[in-house]
């Protein structure tokens, strides 16, 4: 398939985007860019979508840019958020920054000799104007009653605590950044999340009365599941892409428990497989939905792009470990090195001595349950496996002997929920 545009369709990508742009895509090379505000030194996986589209933009032939946020990280942006930003020190935003260079490498070529990708940091800019020129310069290109039309700001004004002057002004940081890449780059396209459209357009606004061009904006929908939660969230908070927030297990984990309703959507938007084999996946899942088929090929892909490859082959070993009923059987050194990515909590030997832990007290104490009453639920109803064993009995208690090498319990709740328990000297 040659035109870009048409590729973002299929996979339900274009949630709005400008006239014409369609037609721009197929005839033409363009450069566009897509904003990362380095809130944290890690993206997480609601930035997937949008990171996806620049790949596939660079894929296309087309030259993407990715800005890390220095300067309006300084500020916030409004959109999407019910209260205003903290906001952070310079030094880091630079910490920040580093990390996600290093994540958008994963999926962006900067090597190619045509169309290399770029990371910019707009304080590059922003930092240098003074108040009176960028008020000269730029605010005076942009009415109020503008700037209270788009919806972020709206949303944020009917609000209890309102929005400041700072994050009021961030529309028209964002417009010069979109300016700034059409004069150093070329830039005429920006793509991001549907809740960015107004900053987009202002961006496009400003071109126009400047320089007399035009530029195009397209965004995506906001990912949300089939049941209307908020994507990529979860009891423990956000996914990372950083393996040290949130574990290449843990990862593969939250993509193997997509439901069946949301597979096929996520498949389209986070991997690069083909229409006909996200097509015969999704016939597969109404078929024989207890396969899994397509959200195993979904944790699979993300997590190799994300991890790579030898992370997806250790947590499918992990993963067949877990269910294995010959748990018990393997050393405890063979265990820690499947579940090395599994959360652990260390449990003091003499917590196992004068008749063992209660299995209850062990699932609340590592927070398998909130709550003895909710663990002791859980043990009743056969949701509890100590070495992948069921638990039913609440009264049921743990001694050393029992432990795997005398060192380990593995404790699971329902299908996939881990945690290692580590007894210790």
């Amino acid at each position: 398939m040659a035109n870009l545009y048409d590729e973002l369709q299929w996979r339900g990508m274009v949630y709005d985007a400008t006239e014409g742009l369609a037609d721009v895509l197929a005839k033409e090379r363009v450069t566009g860019y897509i904003g990362f505000d380095p809130t944290a030194p890690s993206l997480h996986v609601g930035n997937l979508l949008v990171m996806m589209a620049l790949a596939r933009f660079q894929r296309f032939g087309h030259s993407p840019i990715a800005i890390a946020g220095g300067g309006t990280g300084m500020i916030g942006d409004p959109s999407g958020k019910t209260q205003e930003r903290v906001l952070l020190s310079s030094e880091q935003i630079e910490e920040n920054l580093a990390g996600i260079r290093q994540q958008l490498a994963k999926f962006l070529d900067f090597d190619r000799s045509d169309n290399a990708a770029r990371i910019v940091n707009n304080a590059e800019w922003l930092a240098a104007f003074d108040l009176l020129g960028f008020l000269r310069d730029t605010g005076k290109h942009f009415t109020v009653n503008y700037m209270l039309q788009k919806e972020a700001v709206n949303r944020r004004l009917e609000s209890e605590e309102g929005i400041s002057y700072t994050e009021f002004s961030y529309l028209l940081l964002q417009a010069r950044d979109f300016l700034e890449l059409f004069d150093r780059y070329g830039c005429t396209l920006q793509l991001g999340g549907s809740d960015q459209w107004g900053n987009i357009t202002a961006g496009i606004d400003l071109i126009r009365k400047l320089r007399g061009k035009k530029a195009h904006g397209l965004v995506m929908p906001l990912v949300t599941t089939a049941s209307g939660a908020k994507f990529g969230k979860t009891e423990k908070g956000n996914v990372w892409l950083d393996p040290e927030r949130t574990s290449p297990f843990r990862f593969y984990q939250f993509w193997l428990n997509t439901s069946d309703a949301d597979v096929e959507k996520y498949l389209c938007y986070f991997t690069f497989m083909t229409r006909d084999q996200i097509a015969e996946l999704a016939r597969v899942t109404r078929d024989a939905p207890e396969k899994r088929e397509a959200q195993r090929e979904l944790a699979r892909e993300v997590t190799a792009l994300v991890h790579g490859r030898d992370h997806v082959a250790r947590a499918e070993h992990a993963s067949s470990v877990l269910f294995g009923e010959d748990i018990a059987t393997l050393g405890a050194d063979e265990v820690l090195a499947v579940f090395e990515d599994v959360p652990s909590t260390d449990l003091p030997a003499d917590a196992l001595a004068d008749g063992g832990i209660g299995v209850v007290d062990l699932v609340a104490r590592v927070q398998l349950a909130p709550s003895k009453g909710e663990a002791r639920r859980l043990v009743q109803s056969g949701g509890i496996y100590v070495n992948n064993r069921r638990v039913s009995d609440p009264q049921a208690r743990l001694v050393r002997d029992q432990a795997i090498g005398g060192r380990l319990f593995v404790l699971r709740r329902g299908a996939r929920q881990l945690h290692l328990v580590k007894v210790t000297a």
